[in-house]
């Protein structure tokens, strides 16, 4: 049987130079939730769409073309 590790104990200094650096700010706007699940979306996405619903979308999309392309007039 395999023992549990210790959990790691991180100084919050070190944290804060860490996120710092990387550019990550705890204090920073919350992302904007999608529209329609209410899940996170990408903060700089034009449509307040997550990514499942983006996808969907353009899906829908594509399927309308084919079938407006294909129906004889």
């Amino acid at each position: 049987m395999k023992r549990k590790t210790a959990a790691k104990v991180i100084a919050p200094e070190i944290l804060v130079s860490a996120r710092a650096s990387a550019g990550i700010d705890s204090r920073s706007k919350i992302a904007p939730k999608c529209e329609v699940c209410g899940s996170d979306s990408a903060p700089n996405a034009m449509e307040a769409l997550c990514w499942v619903c983006r996808r969907l979308k353009i899906s829908a999309w594509r399927d309308s073309d084919l079938q407006a392309s294909s129906s004889p007039e």
